[in-house]
């Protein structure tokens, strides 16, 4: 198994400088058993190599294996563990751990026979570790991953590092912190770029076949992920792909479950089922009114692509730039907050905050006389008393 630890040595040699992010400093890595869960492309692989690379350098102490890749198939996951374990290592990190079958079983006999030994997995965000063969809910702490904020895009683009923003300061300071960030950045012109190309890390790549390139991460997570880690029949497949078009030509998605079904030829669970799905896989957003439960058989009041990149790739500059809006908005704040569709206006956050998103004109009617209400505008960078720029909300994380 000495291959393993040169394909190792490898990977970290290979890693290129690169933006590191603050999610980095939020793991807590001393614990025995995590779970790095997130999308395709957002880079949680990246994330490995380098918290790897600063707190190991070239030590044998860690070994990082994926599980798709064609040298470590042939071992099984235990005895990679086993020997790992018995020759003096003491942190093991395993990829793309969606790959391997009964992989759950594997983790708990793994953290069972060698309680010493740290276990980092990282799999797709459709994964639910507690609702896995073996339960590993109490073994394994689970972080998941978003796509580069705002904030962090003009790090990696712009060399332009910014602290995060609490949704409390956004509201109560907007204006100076504003002015600020606007004294280094072109905030407006750039955050158009960002939403266009910045949400995935693959955006240092290039941007010429960008929208390809999610395209490809998508066919991925329907044609690979999905399949093994659900179970999905792959007859089913194009319906999935028809449910995501229908999405993407009607954003912000009214579903009517009963015509919807009718067209996919699906009953009505499979396809909350199949919806449910696709959030997880974070190409979509649900978005449910105030006190509507979450629950999988519930039907959403509207249904969102997941980020405004997914988005472009779709529509390309055809795209509704007031779908873009929201569909911003809301991949940035569910992230860590309480998004619920709002009676008056466009959304409510935390079950306090109600907010209208729109274009510079965009004003005060419909949420007139709410308390803690706010208009979130686009294409302005400064704004004035409950007037928000949308783009401050990609400081949130």
């Amino acid at each position: 198994m000495e291959t393993l630890y040169e394909l190792h040595q490898q990977f970290i040699t290979n890693l290129k400088p690169t933006f590191r992010r603050a999610l980095i400093n939020d793991i807590s890595w001393e614990a025995k058993g995590l779970a790095i869960l997130g999308a395709r492309g957002v880079g949680k692989t990246t994330l490995i190599l380098q918290y790897i690379k600063e707190q190991f350098k070239h030590s044998k102490k860690a070994l990082y294996i994926s599980m798709d890749h064609i040298v470590v198939q042939p071992y099984a996951l235990y005895d990679i563990a086993k020997y790992h374990n018995n020759n003096g290592g003491t942190h093991l990190f395993i990829d793309e751990i969606h790959k391997y079958d009964n992989w759950s079983t594997h983790l708990k006999s793994i953290a069972d026979s060698f309680p010493q030994l740290y276990c980092v997995v990282s799999g797709s965000s459709i994964l639910q570790i507690y609702k896995a063969k073996a339960d590993l809910s109490r073994r394994f702490i689970t972080y998941h991953v978003q796509g580069l904020s705002f904030r962090e895009y003009l790090g990696i683009a712009h060399n332009v590092h910014l602290p995060a923003i609490t949704i409390n300061n956004i509201i109560t300071n907007h204006v100076a912190i504003a002015q600020n960030i606007c004294s280094q950045i072109q905030a407006v012109e750039t955050f158009k770029t960002y939403l266009q190309y910045g949400y995935y890390p693959f955006y240092l790549q290039g941007t010429k076949i960008y929208a390809q390139k999610i395209q490809n991460v998508l066919n991925a997570i329907l044609e690979v992920d999905l399949p093994i880690i659900t179970g999905l029949p792959v007859q089913n497949i194009h319906k999935i792909k028809k449910l995501i078009s229908i999405i993407a030509q009607n954003v912000p998605y009214q579903p009517n479950i009963t015509k919807l079904a009718e067209t996919l030829d699906l009953n009505r669970s499979t396809l909350y089922l199949y919806i449910d799905y696709l959030q997880d896989a974070a190409i979509i957003n649900r978005l449910y009114a105030d006190g509507k439960s979450l629950q999988v058989i519930n039907k959403p009041d509207k249904i969102f692509l997941h980020n405004t990149n997914i988005s472009y790739s779709f529509g390309g500059l055809n795209t509704n730039v007031g779908c873009v809006r929201e569909t911003f908005f809301l991949n940035q704040l569910m992230f860590k907050h309480n998004v619920t569709a709002a009676k008056q206006g466009d959304f409510v956050v935390n079950n306090n905050y109600i907010f209208e998103v729109g274009g510079k004109t965009k004003a005060f009617k419909q949420i007139a006389n709410l308390p803690n209400s706010y208009v979130v505008a686009d294409d302005i960078l400064i704004g004035y008393g409950n007037k928000i720029p949308i783009w401050l909300f990609g400081f949130l994380y």
